[in-house]
């Protein structure tokens, strides 16, 4: 059996939710390919990752209709950032100077969800869930993917949407720099007596780096990461046993700490494709760049590339044209790549140099946040970057 499309999603995580979503009421037929089952896009488990939104990202949620979707009790204004180094008493803070929050943190899970119900029901758009892709090759008149159950989708646009570890990517033929870093991220809930006070808190400790993300009221989201191995350990512990280990690590400021939930590991993994583009195919989000988690961009990045390609997209459908044109998909890989990299780059140089346990690292790193607070463009340009629509 064959089906013949305009454009192939493959992969329901935001990235493709979003992408399907920008592309309605623009006339193209569109397929979403999901290995998951519909249940899992409908209801998706807490996974214990909260996602600090710009206002750019959320400028994009609300033209998608998936902002409003939210529920209120689970959105966190993050009023403020602090970075700490090992046991040094200095801090470099960030704060929005009086413009309102920096950002706003919002479960992972809810943003699936949302983006999901917006898309539910979309006119041009059907959802294939509990299939996978088994093969794929583009040629110059079109793309063709063959799923798991024996359907042939032929389609003129096949975009990559799933993860940094894209099978598809793969089946492409698209190299990747993959890196695997060994080391693992806990992430639950806990409670505390003390205010957050909407601070946003991370430490780069000798050996671990940790991060206290203000939530609700009492509560934050402790991020943890360590070797592998000894996230394995702490995740065998239980609850009693992992408040003693999390009050140890991560200090007194905000009174014992008390697990409010679930935990989660995720291993660290980054990649870098080395091409966002080939012959009728794009990637997007993970799938083109999967980012270290520490500077919080990976998800904002994701949200804006599909927002680049699907102008690119919606503005040739407007015209008539083709749209999995080469011309169109240069575009696209030529602006996605160039906001992608400096921050690819520079959060890697950060992850190096914040994880060197050698003095000379451990001086410059100190020097750096010492730097970062008295140069008057630092802070300011960070700012823009968070707070820019």
């Amino acid at each position: 059996m064959r089906v013949d499309c305009d454009v192939v999603i493959v992969g329901a995580g935001p990235a493709g939710l979003a992408l399907a979503r920008s592309l309605r009421d623009c006339g193209l037929d569109i397929v979403m390919v999901e290995r998951q089952p519909l249940a899992a896009l409908t209801e998706p488990r807490f996974d214990g990752r909260e996602i600090a939104l710009t206002h750019g990202s959320v400028a994009i949620l609300k033209a998608l209709d998936a902002w409003a979707r939210l529920p209120a009790a689970e959105i966190s204004p993050l009023r403020a950032a602090r970075v700490l180094n090992g046991g040094s008493p200095f801090a470099l803070d960030f704060d929005a100077d009086g413009e309102g929050p920096l950002g706003w943190l919002v479960p992972n899970h809810c943003i699936r969800a949302a983006l999901f119900d917006a898309v539910r029901g979309q006119a041009g758009l059907r959802i294939l869930t509990g299939v996978g892709v088994v093969q794929a090759r583009t040629g110059r008149a079109a793309a063709e993917v063959v799923l798991s159950d024996g359907v042939m989708l032929r389609t003129r646009l096949l975009v990559a949407a799933d993860s940094r570890l894209s099978a598809l990517r793969d089946a492409l033929g698209i190299p990747a720099e993959i890196n695997r870093l060994g080391r693992s991220m806990l992430v639950c809930r806990v409670r505390h007596p003390r205010p957050h006070d909407g601070i946003a808190t991370e430490w780069f400790d000798h050996h671990q780096t940790m991060a206290m993300l203000p939530l609700g009221e009492g509560i934050s989201s402790a991020v943890l990461t360590l070797p592998s191995a000894a996230i394995d350990r702490l995740m065998a512990m239980d609850d009693a046993a992992l408040d003693r280990e999390l009050g140890a690590r991560f200090g007194r400021s905000l009174g014992p700490i008390e697990v409010a939930g679930a935990r989660a590991a995720y291993p660290l993994v980054t990649s870098w494709s080395r091409h966002f583009a080939a012959t009728r195919a794009a990637l997007i989000g993970d799938a083109a760049v999967g980012m270290h988690p520490v500077t919080a961009h990976g998800f904002n990045l994701g949200l804006r590339g599909q927002d680049l390609l699907a102008r690119l997209v919606r503005q040739a459908a407007r015209r008539g044209r083709d749209p999995g044109a080469t011309p169109l998909l240069r575009a696209y890989e030529h602006k996605h790549r160039a906001a992608c990299w400096p921050l690819y780059a520079g959060t890697n140089l950060l992850v190096r140099l914040y994880t060197d346990e050698a003095m000379p690292a451990r001086v410059m790193r100190h020097a750096g946040l010492r730097l970062g607070a008295t140069l008057p463009f630092v802070r300011p340009g960070i700012r823009r970057v968070l707070m820019a629509r």
